[in-house]
């Protein structure tokens, strides 16, 4: 209980619990806006869709294309909290904490390295009429 009386969170329900878990994921999406990385990944994502658009990949590719990117999206912002929780938990250096984050950076280099991979499949089979 707080000063009040009330307790310091409630969890909601129903439709509140809705609006509420969308407040959460929209103050999620605006820390992700302080990182590099994240504003990187999304010129690239607008990159390329207007490529994509451009060179008339069609419409399945250019959603794989999307839901591949927003995997992207979700495994930096998981890499964003384990950053976050380990510079809270050990603000000095320490093994664990670089083993966290170079484990989180290499999820994300992955999942570039495939949504990389995979546009430039969609670009060679269109221009080969694939």
């Amino acid at each position: 209980m707080d000063a009040t009386g009330k307790p310091p969170f409630v969890k909601e329900k129903g439709l509140r619990h809705f609006f509420a878990a969308a407040r959460y994921s929209w103050q999620g999406f605006i820390r992700l806006l302080r990182e590099a990385a994240f504003r990187q990944q999304l010129g690239a994502l607008a990159f390329g869709f207007a490529v994509l658009a451009g060179i008339g990949a069609g419409l399945e590719r250019i959603l794989i294309f999307l839901g591949l990117m927003a995997v992207l999206f979700a495994f930096e912002a998981v890499n964003t909290a384990i950053e976050e929780l380990v510079d809270h938990l050990s603000p000095e250096f320490s093994v664990f904490c670089r083993h966290a984050k170079d484990l989180g950076s290499l999820a994300c280099a992955c999942l570039i390295g495939v949504n990389g991979a995979y546009f430039l499949y969609i670009v060679t089979a269109v221009m080969l009429g694939w």
